[in-house]
């Protein structure tokens, strides 16, 4: 069964950090990798993606400077590092595979919150 597993939200006060981890089973994660993002009331936002080989990386404005995405391709993880979090931050994070940081989204994960609040 191909899967996505999210986890590392959770509640965060201002300022903090959370490092979120992405990970594959049932197939090899040789794809590029998105995360997206939706809060109560918007819209899913893609917020940052990662190329195959990692060597392509792509932000939405709002968390440039701010969130760094990587991937491990050994461990068959990508990971989403959130520093200087904010309240506008808080949502659910996904991930997803992508064909490419162009294409549309397929697999998805479940998702993992990520509360920002003091």
């Amino acid at each position: 069964q191909l899967q996505l597993v999210e986890s590392g939200g959770g509640l965060v006060q201002p300022g903090g950090s959370l490092r979120l981890s992405c990970a594959a089973s049932g197939f090899t994660l040789n794809y590029a990798i998105g995360w997206f993002r939706q809060a109560p009331g918007k819209e899913r936002e893609g917020v940052s993606c990662i190329s195959s080989s990692g060597s392509s990386t792509y932000y939405t404005d709002s968390v440039k400077g701010r969130f760094t995405i990587s991937r491990d391709n050994v461990k068959n993880t990508v990971y989403l590092q959130m520093n200087s979090l904010t309240p506008e931050d808080t949502a659910v994070y996904y991930c997803a595979v992508r064909p490419s940081c162009k294409g549309p989204p397929r697999t998805w994960g479940q998702g993992t919150q990520v509360t920002v609040s003091s």
